[in-house]
């Protein structure tokens, strides 16, 4: 508040919530709720999440960081989707030949995939059905 220079009606009615909430905020008395902290992100854009929630990293954020942040086209993303499922159909044509051939040339009949998920490291996953 101090930073943008606005009292406690001021920031209350920025961010959509009662004056009473940021009194009981600034008193100790209750803490703030995700809502509360997503309000005060969209409000002010050069907020810190980090720094907000832990007190920890800088006030306001460095913007020199995002101005480098390209944001891709729509016809990058295309190609990026087109080549990821080319990929996913060529490993699924190969992961089939290799079920044929580990099993041999029987008559039993083979189930077909169904779906193939691909995990990342970061966590994330993409679902694919061939």
């Amino acid at each position: 508040m101090d930073y943008y220079e606005i009292s406690a009606a001021q920031l209350a009615e920025k961010v959509d919530v009662q004056r009473s909430s940021i009194s009981h905020l600034l008193s100790g008395r209750n803490k703030p709720s995700l809502d509360f902290v997503l309000k005060i992100l969209k409000a002010f854009p050069d907020v810190e999440l980090y720094w907000l929630l832990n007190g920890v990293g800088s006030f306001p954020k460095n913007l020199s960081n995002i101005t480098n942040i390209s944001t891709p086209t729509i016809k990058e993303i295309v190609k990026e989707n087109t080549s990821t499922t080319d990929q996913v159909k060529s490993v699924t044509k190969a992961t089939e030949a290799t079920v044929k051939t580990d099993l041999g040339n029987s008559s039993e009949n083979l189930s077909e995939i169904d779906r193939i998920v691909i995990f990342f490291k970061d966590g994330t996953f993409k679902n694919y059905i061939p």
